[in-house]
């Protein structure tokens, strides 16, 4: 993932499809481009697979992603989903995408402050 720096959650996409404010602002203060940016299988599900989505949702929310880097969940991604789903009581979707940006050692974005607060102890703790 050559460029890549930063893994979205959900609530980040969300958050630039509808141009909300707090995300615009870190987006722009740190001068942050869609194409140094990557998502998961879980956060195109729960994007994509939200009920009453209309199509110029999800038109604008594939537009979005295209832009990015698809970070697809493999077997590495998975073990290290159990282990802190395990050690940190994460919810799976979380742990999925905690594992993805820890195993491909990207920054993760997110609006879900219990998850940030989780990656800081995941980037802190010893191997």
């Amino acid at each position: 993932m050559s460029g890549v720096r930063f893994l979205l959650d959900t609530n980040y996409v969300i958050g630039l499809v509808k141009q909300q404010e707090t995300v615009i602002k870190v987006v722009t203060d740190r001068a942050i481009e869609t194409r140094s940016c990557a998502y998961s299988c879980v956060t195109r599900i729960e994007l994509l697979g939200f009920p009453g989505i209309t199509l110029s949702e999800i038109d604008g929310i594939e537009r979005m992603l295209a832009q990015m880097q698809y970070a697809a969940l493999t077997r590495e991604i998975e073990d290290e989903a159990i282990v802190l789903r395990r050690n940190y009581r994460l919810k799976t979707p979380d742990a999925i995408i905690a594992a993805t940006a820890k195993c491909l050692m990207l920054e993760l974005l997110t609006l879900d402050q219990q998850l940030a607060n989780r990656m800081q102890e995941i980037d802190v703790a010893p191997e």
